[in-house]
């Protein structure tokens, strides 16, 4: 059974960006959570793909971070794959697809029919087992519709799902195409000199984040720079935790806060803290990228402001920058 989800967006201006660097990027950062399921997690190339392509590599990278972490999240043994191709027909666009395949739990035609709709829920069993899909799968079809592409599902109860994410890639003529054996290749470090220059972060942190794929997915990436992580799940649960661990070598070095949670958002918390007295780094997290979101939340008490989906090197370097900037006595620095 196959559902089609058409566009109703246009298609975003594009800039340069580099899909099977993208796609190794997100391969990579969930490869331990399949690891730990002992799901084997692969990513392939099935035809010559353009190294280049003009569209939005933060959005871009968003889609497959929700679908590949849903297709971990709905499979209990097996397979993850992640498969690449250039779409050429004749009179249209060309366009990149990613199919996402597993051999999970699948989803029934009912099911189906619900499953981009915000908090949507597959059904009460894989709810009660796995915790729904929230937004993510409703985000990763408006982000693919923006990118002048398409979201489509193809699946079948107990034999697994494919989920296929389409995008334009704008002019690809004279762009160099990458062929199967670059699939493998660490692409996102380019040099061992880059590699070399991530900063480590030897910090305690504490993640306000509400989202549990954000959850997943940030704490990953800051264990996998050397951080502690700690999570809180709204404001309230962050200002309790980090006012709790004020005793010299408990304290948090930093806080990241996003700013839309439940129960108490982000700004009200950096508020809080502040008011009681809390002075380290707290760098902003917000969906929101409008004029005067940024002077709101340093208004409200932020050192920083950092845009999700974010990067990697944005996010580790933005916080290295933070902790050596701190009087010693308040932290462990960089």
């Amino acid at each position: 059974m196959q559902y089609h989800f058409f566009p109703l967006f246009g298609m975003v201006n594009g800039v340069e960006c580099h899909p099977v660097r993208i796609a190794t990027e997100v391969v990579d950062l969930l490869r331990e959570e399949a690891n730990r399921k002992n799901l084997a997690l692969s990513l392939e190339l099935e035809t010559p793909v353009p190294i280049a392509i003009q569209s939005d590599a933060k959005r871009l990278r968003q889609i497959l971070v929700n679908l590949v972490g849903n297709a971990i999240k709905f499979t209990e043994a097996g397979e993850v794959r992640v498969v690449l191709r250039l779409r050429r027909r004749r009179h249209e666009p060309p366009q990149l697809e990613c199919d996402v395949i597993d051999t999970g739990i699948g989803i029934s035609q009912s099911q189906m029919e619900r499953l981009f709709h915000a908090f949507s829920q597959a059904d009460n069993s894989s709810t009660r087992r796995f915790g729904g899909t929230g937004l993510g799968l409703a985000i990763s079809r408006r982000l693919a519709q923006l990118l002048g592409g398409d979201v489509t599902v193809r699946s079948e109860p107990g034999k697994g799902s494919r989920f296929r994410a389409s995008v334009a890639t704008g002019p690809i003529e004279g762009i160099p195409l990458a062929d199967r054996s670059m699939a493998v290749l660490p692409v996102h470090e380019s040099t061992p000199t880059d590699a070399q220059r991530r900063p480590e972060l030897h910090a305690s942190i504490l993640l306000a984040e509400d989202g549990p794929d954000n959850q997943r997915l940030i704490t990953t990436l800051l264990q996998k720079a050397g951080a502690t992580v700690s999570v809180a799940s709204n404001g309230e649960a962050a200002v309790e935790s980090a006012l709790r661990s004020r005793n010299p070598g408990e304290a948090f070095d930093l806080i990241l806060m996003d700013m839309q949670m439940p129960v108490m958002d982000g700004y009200e918390a950096t508020r809080r803290l502040r008011d009681a007295g809390w002075s380290g780094p707290i760098i902003a997290l917000t969906a929101n990228a409008m004029a005067g979101d940024r002077e709101a939340c340093l208004a409200a008490g932020c050192n920083d402001f950092l845009t999700k989906p974010i990067s990697r090197r944005i996010l580790v370097e933005g916080i290295a920058r933070h902790l050596a900037g701190r009087p010693l006595e308040q932290g462990h620095g960089g």
